[in-house]
């Protein structure tokens, strides 16, 4: 359980549960049922449906396949994809990952576990280098703005653990089978380095070098590239199927993290990032544009 899940006695609602739950919700509503006539269809009580559907308990195939039957739900794919959820939601449950022994991540842990789990990301940001592809010097160097001089000392140990824990999340762009990525930067990130001139060119080299990999694709959105909503904020939108299917978006703020779990919310941001990636320079041209600037510096 990380610091941010919600509690109700011994259950614990989980960002996939709530995912699952809002699309059986959704079904159910859409069929014109109520949470009792579930029930009875899994010969369950109303209060288990409930539970169900507010991501408080895990959900078993057999109880997928019932109330898509009774909510009339045949097409293959719909119920195959809300199997592989519930099927994901019940190992995260159970799951300890490696995320668990690293106390700095603290609020992180719930998404670090679902990046773990994940087969695709899809990352703008207006304002950082995207953690995935984080330099451990670039790391250390934002890290080191975020306190005052007098608690530098205090914080060195845990910030290296949190670089330890950085470069831990960085092997599922290369173990098998690796995540694939696909990141958006503004180009404010790449003018706007902590830690001087070794820092972002070091940075900016290992951009460069990443885009090497077939399962990484990085774009830059230029100054010229006009104006957009996601000038709001950074959102990384996770895929557990085909993108699309099953997403969740998490945004983090400057004292507090927002997921929107599916629905028109999620929709609204594949369809951002999309209009972003558009209007952004494309891969080969961000390569060069990633070089040239390295070149400047």
């Amino acid at each position: 359980m990380t610091a941010r899940q919600p509690t109700q006695g011994y259950s614990t609602s989980t960002v996939l549960g709530r995912r699952l739950g809002g699309e059986l919700t959704k079904l159910r509503i859409a069929a014109g049922l109520n949470q009792t006539q579930a029930g009875k269809a899994l010969t369950a009580s109303t209060t288990k449906v409930a539970k169900m559907e507010g991501g408080w308990v895990p959900v078993r195939d057999p109880d997928i396949r019932a109330l898509c039957e009774l909510y009339g739900v045949h097409d293959l794919k719909t119920v195959g994809g809300l199997l592989e959820l519930a099927r994901i939601d019940r190992e995260r449950r159970k799951a300890s990952g490696w995320w668990d022994d690293y106390v700095t991540l603290g609020t992180m842990q719930e998404y670090v576990a679902l990046e773990n789990a994940a087969t695709t990301i899809r990352a703008w940001q207006p304002a950082y280098i995207p953690g995935l592809l984080q330099t451990p010097e670039y790391v250390r160097a934002l890290r080191a703005t975020q306190v005052s001089a007098s608690r530098a000392a205090e914080r060195r140990d845990p910030d290296e653990e949190f670089i330890a824990s950085r470069l831990a999340r960085q092997q599922r762009l290369t173990h098998e089978p690796p995540l694939r990525l696909r990141v958006v930067l503004y180009e404010a990130v790449l003018r706007n380095f902590p830690g001087g001139v070794e820092t972002a060119r070091g940075q900016l080299d290992h951009l460069a070098k990443m885009t090497d990999r077939q399962n990484v694709i990085i774009q830059v959105f230029p100054f010229g590239g006009g104006t957009h909503q996601g000038l709001n904020g950074a959102f990384n939108i996770i895929s557990f199927a085909e993108p699309g299917a099953m997403d969740v978006v998490y945004s983090e703020a400057a004292f507090g993290q927002t997921w929107v779990e599916g629905g028109e919310g999620a929709t609204a941001h594949h369809e951002l990032f999309e209009l972003i990636s558009a209007r952004s320079l494309n891969e080969r041209e961000s390569l060069r544009f990633l070089h040239n600037l390295s070149k400047e510096l």
